[in-house]
């Protein structure tokens, strides 16, 4: 499948579209491929594009006080990443989002998604329900790491998405985890 058909497809999983809405759409994303190790946002600057990725993965990351890294999202194949928070606030961002792997992606602009969706009012449906699951997951992170173990987060990890093991360094998955790499090695082994 074709990167703007993958798109479609995700779009029309929760909408309808016409024809002349479809070629609205893949008039205003542009395709983009990123090598990887490349970082596609650096705190302070304003988050200025929304990304679908068709292949490959992404991180979206903060720098404590410290100096350490925080790992917020891990996104591969058929995912949005963004930092929404400044993306819709048009405000600097508080993270950096890298490549991990070489990626293909279809971004759009802030401008042309208000655009878009001028344009193509049925997509608000569409991008309400993903800005809902957003937050939900976001809601559900943040309570893992409250009231659920280490273990139980990586046992979560693993039913949830066994295939980031195969493509993120495991430093990566402990600081998403909330856990040292030395805790994720002693949680592989007991396994």
């Amino acid at each position: 499948m074709s990167e703007p058909n993958k798109l479609l497809y995700y779009f029309k999983k929760w909408t309808d579209l016409t024809e002349a809405e479809e070629a609205i759409i893949m008039s205003v994303f542009e395709s983009v491929v990123i090598k990887k190790k490349n970082e596609m946002l650096v705190a302070g600057q304003v988050c200025s594009h929304l990304y679908f990725i068709t292949k490959g993965c992404l991180r979206s990351y903060y720098i404590d006080t410290k100096g350490t890294e925080h790992i917020y999202q891990i996104r591969m194949d058929n995912n949005w990443i963004s930092d929404l928070e400044s993306f819709f606030s048009q405000k600097p961002s508080k993270y950096h989002i890298e490549t991990l792997e070489d990626s293909h992606l279809l971004c759009i602009t802030h401008e042309r998604m208000e655009q878009l969706l001028v344009e193509v009012p049925r997509l608000e449906r569409y991008f309400r329900i993903l800005f809902q699951k957003a937050y939900v997951n976001a809601l559900n992170r943040l309570n893992a790491t409250m009231w659920k173990t280490a273990i139980d987060r990586y046992n979560d990890m693993i039913q949830e998405h066994p295939e980031v093991f195969q493509r993120v360094p495991l430093v990566y998955i402990a600081s998403y985890l909330g856990i040292t790499p030395e805790s994720l090695s002693r949680i592989r082994r007991q396994k």
